[in-house]
């Protein structure tokens, strides 16, 4: 079995914090159906970072975790506002790594995703994402939608005016299966957003709404993140943990490049690191399962 491309710094680091098979988590075609990412003691926080938490005029219906500081401004906070234990910290570092190195890509996107309508998959921009208009994700309450911005090494999500819409039976799960890896910072103007953010630095999010988890700083080499969540007249709803969810997964096929949904394996395309069978690995031990966010 291959290891992840961390730094044998922050390897070690996770070692001492994060079980082993949650950082080794190749899920194969057959296991992989049935999981998705895990947030573990991450889950139920609208907002996580390392550094500061800023909410001005704003709701945050779920926990919230900082690591220097809170300030709240005529905030109604429905949740606990506290410095995390470590656990939370660690699953969702453990969490962003898994998304970074373990999950392949369905399909590479461009453009703002104003009017495109996505099967549930891997979705990925080689650097940053600026989005706008109205996303429609269409398929079963189970579904499980991933997006990685910038998996390139470097690459912003910005989104302005940005609606997600669930439909084909996605919309009456309790939780939304969405989630959206980052490189770096998170932006959101006027958006009503859809889905768990993991950011490599911060995340701002300004009016609108969010339903998900602003989880910043992922990318630090630290133990703890390094990045800042500010929110301003906006109300951010964390899932309550554990959501559960389930990744279909496809056909073999080439990696394409467009907008619409490509019917492929991610863990069997031939322009990405293979799957733990393809790599040779056991079968049937996909580590920490990650149905459970």
């Amino acid at each position: 079995m291959l290891l992840p491309r961390i730094s044998l710094t922050r390897l070690i680091a996770r070692l001492l914090l994060v079980p082993f098979a949650a950082l080794f988590s190749y899920p194969s075609p057959g296991f992989a159906t049935g999981f998705g990412p895990s947030l573990g003691a991450a889950s139920g926080f609208a907002a996580l970072a390392g550094a500061a938490v800023t909410c001005t005029t704003s709701t945050l219906a779920g926990n919230v975790g900082y690591g220097t500081a809170f300030t709240s401004t005529g905030c109604a906070i429905a949740g606990t506002a506290s410095t995390p234990p470590a656990a939370a910290y660690a699953d969702f570092l453990a969490a962003y790594d898994m998304l970074h190195f373990n999950t392949p890509c369905d399909q590479t996107l461009t453009g703002t995703l104003a009017g495109v309508t996505l099967a549930p998959g891997v979705y990925c921009f080689p650097a940053a994402a600026t989005l706008t208009g109205t996303l429609t994700l269409n398929g079963p309450a189970n579904g499980v939608w991933i997006f990685k911005v910038g998996t390139g090494g470097t690459g912003a999500l910005t989104g302005t005016s940005f609606s997600v819409v669930m439909t084909g039976g996605a919309e009456t799960a309790a939780c939304p299966n969405v989630y959206w890896w980052v490189a770096q910072a998170a932006t959101l103007t006027g958006s009503n957003f859809v889905g768990a953010i993991l950011a490599g630095a911060g995340i701002t999010v300004t009016g609108g709404t969010f339903t998900g988890e602003a989880l910043a700083g992922g990318a630090g080499t630290s133990l703890a993140p390094t990045g800042a969540v500010t929110v301003t007249n906006s109300t951010i709803t964390a899932c309550p943990p554990p959501g559960g969810s389930t990744m279909f997964l496809k056909a073999k096929c080439n990696q394409g490049v467009g907008n619409g949904p490509e019917g492929c394996d991610p863990g069997n395309s031939n322009n990405h690191n293979g799957s733990n069978d393809e790599r040779g690995g056991a079968p049937g031990n996909p580590g920490r399962q990650v149905g459970n966010r």
